[in-house]
């Protein structure tokens, strides 16, 4: 599959704060479709902007740095009159974000409050890794920077379209740079991304489209709640006649691995890590996860 030629979403929000699990909320959400030609070259976007009224005030500290302002999301829509069309933008799309796991925490927490859950989407790639594996020599991997590095023009940083505009467009310039694989694995490879789970008789999803275990004490519950179990299935060996040998076949583990790390590669540091869901923002290339005992 050339994933040149798939769906690709570039999103971004803008919140009241750093930490989804603490209470903050969403005040605006942006997805720009991003258009290649078979060279990998931008030809179209699509915006789409939406402001988000988040029920709660929103800091001094927030509005000095977005311009959004409690009068600016007045009469904006709550995100449960939204949530149909974010969900609808983002499944089956080859999602983009930098630092994705902050903004995907965001939605998904949003998606949460009405009993709903993160899209099906068709693939999952953070910038920010991106930035940090081909240019590991530079300080700073800002969006910012990483725009200009690769010649992409950021104007009104801090504005969901602009930079989600951005982000789509410095993915697609790095891809044509590097002459990125066309073939959906082999880029997911490339950029470090998440893919769909291969099929297997362990984890599926439901009928609402979350992900969840299929067998075993954790039968039916969501894989996003057990980190700590995700991480003992890695790892998990049984003995047989001819010698102890890996529960789990490979290219599942291999997915396990890479979710963990998207989903988990935040750079915000919730205070605790007790291995529930506020845990999705611990940055995992500095700090080692642990099974307890």
């Amino acid at each position: 599959m050339d994933w040149k030629s798939q769906r690709i979403i570039a999103f971004d929000t803008e919140t009241t704060g750093l930490t989804a699990h603490d209470g903050d909320r969403v005040i605006e959400f942006a997805a720009v479709e991003i258009v290649l030609d078979q060279s990998g070259a931008v030809i179209k976007t699509n915006k789409h902007e939406m402001f988000v009224n988040p029920g709660i005030p929103i800091p001094s500290e927030i509005v000095k740095l977005t311009g959004i302002d409690d009068d600016t999301v007045a009469k904006a829509p709550p995100f449960d009159r939204i949530a149909d069309k974010v969900a609808k933008l983002l499944e089956g799309s080859i999602c983009i974000a930098h630092n994705f796991a902050f903004d995907q925490i965001f939605i998904a927490m949003e998606f949460d409050r009405l009993g709903r859950h993160w899209p099906n989407t068709l693939a999952e790639i953070d910038t920010l890794d991106l930035s940090i594996r081909y240019f590991p020599n530079e300080r700073g991997h800002k969006l910012a920077l990483f725009c200009d590095r690769l010649g992409v023009t950021l104007d009104g940083a801090h504005r969901a379209a602009n930079d989600a505009e951005a982000t789509g467009r410095a993915f697609a310039a790095l891809a044509k740079q590097l002459n990125a694989p066309s073939d959906l694995d082999q880029m997911l490879e490339w950029s470090a991304g998440l893919g769909r789970p291969p099929t297997s008789h362990w984890i599926h999803r439901n009928k609402l489209g979350a992900l969840i275990f299929s067998t075993g004490e954790l039968k039916d519950q969501l894989i996003e709640h057990h980190p700590s179990h995700l991480q003992w299935m890695l790892i998990a060996k049984e003995h047989t006649p001819e010698g102890w040998r890996e529960v789990y076949p490979e290219s599942l583990r291999r997915w396990i691995s890479q979710f963990l790390k998207c989903r988990s590669s935040g750079r915000t540091k919730p205070p605790i890590k007790s291995f529930g869901p506020a845990d999705w923002t611990i940055d995992s290339n500095s700090l080692p996860i642990e099974i307890p005992s």
